[in-house]
């Protein structure tokens, strides 16, 4: 199959809903298509340690750099994610949390992201953690 054959994964901005760069609100994934889900990632490195212990931004940093190891384990980059799941803490900065991944996540056809406050996370300490959904054309 020659590349202009490929299936391609759409990332929809429809009229009606808010035009947002930082967003897209439909994604369609075609069939051929590998998915790959990963599960919430937290500022913890290999030996699960948390790393940046109060910084909300270093915290974030970390969290996509481990989201990234992730995807690249399945054969992905950032720039294959289809949808982000973003969870703060309550209480977290969310402009300095977003603000430290926010140009890592930008593209052109961004993806979809949902993001919640929550009273708490697995992770003792953690204030953020970030789960995605790739799709990968072959």
């Amino acid at each position: 199959m020659s590349s202009d054959q490929l299936p391609t994964v759409q990332r929809l901005r429809p009229q009606g809903l808010v035009n947002s760069p930082a967003f897209s609100h439909v994604a369609i994934v075609p069939p051929g298509v590998t998915t790959i889900y990963v599960g919430g990632q937290n500022a913890v490195d290999a030996d699960g340690h948390l790393v940046g212990q109060d910084d909300v931004a270093v915290q974030s940093a970390r969290a996509l750099a481990n989201a990234r190891t992730a995807l690249a384990a399945a054969g992905a980059t950032l720039s294959d994610v289809v949808q982000w799941t973003v969870l703060f803490v309550d209480g977290a900065d969310l402009g300095a949390g977003y603000g430290a991944i926010a140009s890592e996540l930008a593209s052109d056809e961004p993806p979809l992201v949902m993001a919640a406050r929550v009273a708490g996370l697995g992770v003792p300490g953690a204030l953020v953690e970030i789960s995605a959904v790739a799709a990968v054309v072959h």
